[in-house]
């Protein structure tokens, strides 16, 4: 069911951005409704919601049903990296910066916050893509296990980010609350070449402000 949920907001987020509305404030007003169900757009990964709906469409094929609503939630959600790989390209374009050899902060690479569970992380996914475009992403998680990401994902997380700048773009990818805590849109502005573009996938930052501070900003 919470794949269902996530799908439906992702796939809402998909279509406020082609009207050019933003998705948290669309959901802001859709919450003064008594009964409106508070979900957010985001990467689905783990090792639960995203596995779980195949066993269950699998055994219903067994049994003669062929479920739709299931699997197009996952393909919804499946596409999402992609999406935002995408978007992210694109952004580095409008801004005249180049594509191939761009160095893009990673901020989080485990599954959801505050975990440091690194199995099926659509970070991974969303830096996959990326790659295919040569884009460098320097990845920084505190809260990740450096050996369970060099083994899941082959990939080496970074001691600090500072000494990597100036960055073409930062992709907030992970809301822990070490990165709540330290990390302001000062600093990450500092670490970036002109015009810095954040791409707060999560919403953590207020979009104004973000602005204010020169930001080319984006979120699901």
């Amino acid at each position: 069911q919470r794949d269902i949920n996530i799908a439906l907001i992702n796939e809402l987020a998909l279509i406020f951005h082609k009207l050019g509305l933003d998705t948290k404030e669309v959901l802001k007003a859709a919450g003064t409704k008594w009964n409106f169900l508070k979900f957010e757009p985001g990467l689905v990964g783990g090792h639960c919601i995203p596995v779980d709906p195949y066993y269950l469409a699998h055994k219903a094929l067994e049994v003669g049903y062929v479920p739709e609503l299931i699997l197009a939630g996952r393909r919804i959600n499946e596409n999402i990296p992609i999406y935002v790989a995408n978007e992210l390209v694109k952004s580095l374009i409008k801004a005249g910066k180049q594509v191939k050899g761009a160095r893009v902060l990673v901020l989080g690479i485990t599954f959801k916050e505050n975990v440091s569970d690194v199995r099926n992380s659509k970070v991974f996914e969303v830096i996959k893509e990326l790659r295919e475009f040569e884009v460098d992403s320097v990845v920084y998680d505190p809260v990740a296990k450096e050996e369970e990401v060099k083994e899941e994902f082959d990939l080496e997380l970074e001691k600090e980010y500072i000494s990597r700048s100036p960055y073409d773009a930062v992709l907030y990818a992970v809301r822990h609350q070490v990165f709540l805590k330290n990390i302001t849109l000062g600093e990450l502005k500092g670490l970036c070449s002109e015009p810095p573009i954040l791409f707060d996938i999560k919403g953590v930052f207020d979009r104004r402000e973000a602005e204010k501070h020169g930001f080319i900003y984006w979120r699901l």
